[in-house]
């Protein structure tokens, strides 16, 4: 008896599914995101039933009986991407590369082919370009053609029979949304297709031992295309963030199943590819102004490395009925409530000011030691009286106005003196967690925010 044909409408945002069309999905609020689809239900009955639901488990074993010792990485000889995956490639793991278009996905993934070819076999699956294109992009960022194979193919089961025949040492998958299942009614990209051919990558890569690198592409609000059990299902989720006119590139880990998701990759897009920022401080802090208000300096810890980065305010007079408030790299509503901790605890009025705030270099800042030196820079703009270009200021600010310890203090004032920094703000707390002060560098405890406002004069 032929199965019934059912139809339900997907979320092509979130997967959500309802048996009928809605304007607005009730799951992600996004809208006219439902799409129809076409299911057939096919039922077995009987033994068959019973039958197929009952299956043997392949192996069972003792977890101290696991033998780990032949378990090692793929270096790949990047070192920031090293880093971010936490020290290599791990033997049968599924990374996800996610990115605005042009920010180097496809770049770096010929960049990884390049750095592996003498000691592994790569596999390069471009469901996207002709193998002419990638030979042409390959040429300008000068990757050899050894040991790595393309393929122009998009069904998932053919390449997915081709891995198991080929056991190449790693696959590259540019990108999952245009390989599709024939068996499956929907078109190539949808939430149906992006799942299952993901599913069914991890099921070889897993059996076989080899790790696959899976490029995805991200939506009109910057997160990545397809349902949100797309992240959960691979073990590694790396996001590219950055400006396409701008050309730093920086490499963040989301989700690692075998390494820290706090360290971050620092690029620099050029005519050879993306090269690798070692020293990302002094990257962020290169081309500043002297003698200018409404900058201060702060420091971040990103994983196990310590980043400078330059905060810089405008306020000025607004024209309008309302100020505006914007804010690029940091939180727009810490931001607000910044605002608000100055102008209770210190009156200073910011109510009829426009108020901009921008982080130099394209880094996000999202660690509340960033909020002294926010704090000194919007003061130091509103009284357009620079900062000493030498200082250096971290610490949480409280609701009271109070100055609140952070970690790691003595890698963040080793840092600032590294790259010629004189004078360092920080929390009184903090400075008996310093061992070892540095001795070209000046240590400022503050207690409050009135106390840090007063080194602005």
């Amino acid at each position: 008896m032929a199965g019934k044909i059912k139809t339900v409408y997907v979320c092509q945002e979130c997967g959500y599914e309802t048996p009928k069309w809605m304007g607005q999905c009730p799951n992600c609020n996004e809208w006219n995101t439902l799409e129809e689809q076409v299911i057939s239900d096919k039922k077995a009955t009987g033994f068959s039933a019973v039958s197929s639901s009952v299956k043997a488990i392949a192996s069972a074993e003792s977890l101290s009986q696991i033998d780990i010792t032949d378990e090692q990485r793929y270096v790949t000889n990047i070192s920031e991407l090293d880093r971010v995956l936490g020290g290599g490639i791990v033997k049968g793991s599924v990374v996800l590369l996610s990115g605005d278009p042009g920010i180097g996905k496809s770049t770096i993934l010929l960049q990884i082919c390049q750095s592996v070819r003498e000691k592994l076999n790569v596999l390069y699956v471009s469901g996207e370009e002709s193998p002419v294109q990638i030979k042409l992009r390959a040429k300008r960022l000068g990757v050899s053609g050894e040991n790595v194979t393309i393929i122009p193919e998009t069904d998932t089961q053919a390449i997915c029979e081709y891995i198991m025949a080929a056991k190449p040492d790693l696959v590259m998958i540019d990108s999952i949304q245009t390989l599709q299942i024939s068996e499956l009614p929907s078109s190539a990209g949808s939430i149906v297709q992006v799942r299952e051919s993901t599913n069914m990558l991890l099921r070889t890569g897993k059996s076989l031992g080899i790790p696959i690198f899976i490029v995805g592409h991200v939506n009109k609000g910057g997160d990545i295309a397809g349902p949100k059990v797309l992240e959960h299902i691979v073990d590694t989720v790396l996001y590219f963030e950055g400006e396409r006119n701008q050309s730093y590139r920086i490499l963040r880990a989301i989700k690692n199943r075998f390494g820290s998701t706090n360290e971050i990759g620092v690029f620099e897009m050029r005519d050879t590819g993306l090269c690798e920022v070692e020293n990302p401080s002094a990257m962020l802090l290169s081309g500043r102004m002297s003698n200018v208000s409404g900058a201060c300096i702060t420091c971040v810890i990103e994983g196990t490395r310590p980043i400078l980065s330059e905060v810089q305010a405008l306020v000025t007079t607004t024209g309008f009925g309302n100020p505006r408030r914007m804010s690029n790299g940091f939180d727009y509503n810490r931001l607000n409530l910044l605002l608000a901790i100055l102008e209770k605890r210190q009156g200073l009025y910011f109510s009829n000011l426009d108020t901009y705030l921008n982080v130099v270099g394209g880094m996000r800042l999202d660690e509340p030691a960033c909020d002294l030196a926010v704090c000194m820079a919007l003061v130091s703009g509103l009284r357009d009286t620079p900062i000493d270009e030498k200082l250096i200021a971290f610490g949480e600010v409280g609701l009271s106005g109070e100055i609140r310890s952070v970690s790691r203090v003595e890698t963040r004032v080793n840092e600032a003196a590294r790259l010629g920094f004189t004078q360092c703000v920080l929390p009184k707390s903090c400075i008996k967690q310093i061992t070892k002060k540095p001795e070209d560098i000046e240590l400022i405890g503050v207690r409050n925010i009135k106390e840090a406002l007063s080194i602005i004069r």
